[in-house]
């Protein structure tokens, strides 16, 4: 298979046609060699337009979510930024690209050292790892961009608390057969906007809050 021309093809074909145009995203999802992230097995699938199981239960989203996700997100040169759910480390080699930092969390400690050996593929990307809980109390930190990659039943505002004012987070709200994308802008101490951008479906995060049962 022709990696190069496979990559190119997934940017213009999948990526772009879903309405991400902005030209450091695109740059960012054509230098990363997504077959690197890929599980072996799935390697010849690395480009399809549909999410690979990465084990643990997991999978890695399609590529047109994650074009969304950075270009939603907008990171600049200097941002600090976090993302929760690690996978193969494909979303946060493109992140660290953008920004200045990345720093990703995986509640899966087989995850997370596959997410590390994988990012030897991209020297240039700067992303330190761990292992823990997205919902335990531990404090993340302050980040000025942070991406949710599992979806919450209920929205849960520990996440949009770890910003810094002017800082962006994305995450996905709700239970199948549609979810909300949104993007949570925050505003200063005390304020957060959020803004809803696309309908989808993704794997929730372990441990999130189930959805209220429905009473009659």
């Amino acid at each position: 298979m022709d990696t190069l021309a496979a990559r190119q093809q997934m940017v213009d074909q999948q990526i772009r046609t879903w309405e991400v145009l902005d030209p450091r995203v695109l740059d960012a999802l054509s230098a990363v060699p997504r077959e690197a992230f890929a599980p072996a097995q799935y390697r010849e699938l690395a480009f399809a337009d549909a999410p690979l199981p990465i084990g643990c239960g997991q999978s890695m989203l399609a590529p047109k979510i994650q074009g969304r996700i950075l270009q939603a997100l907008g990171i600049s040169p200097r941002d600090r930024s976090l993302e929760i759910g690690t996978g193969t480390g494909y979303l946060s080699a493109a992140m660290s690209l953008l920004g200045g930092s990345t720093h990703s969390i995986d509640i899966h400690p087989q995850l997370t050292a596959q997410a590390a050996a994988n990012l030897r593929a991209v020297p240039q990307a700067r992303v330190t790892l761990e292992t823990r809980d997205a919902f335990d109390p531990a404090p993340f930190g302050e980040f000025d961009v942070i991406a949710v990659t599992g979806s919450m039943p209920t929205y849960d505002p520990r996440f949009e608390r770890a910003l810094r004012a002017g800082g962006r987070l994305f995450a996905v709200v709700g239970s199948a057969p549609v979810m909300d994308a949104v993007l949570v802008r925050r505003i200063d101490e005390t304020e957060w906007i959020r803004e809803s951008l696309f309908e989808t479906v993704i794997e929730p995060l372990i441990n999130a809050a189930a959805a209220p049962a429905f009473v009659f």
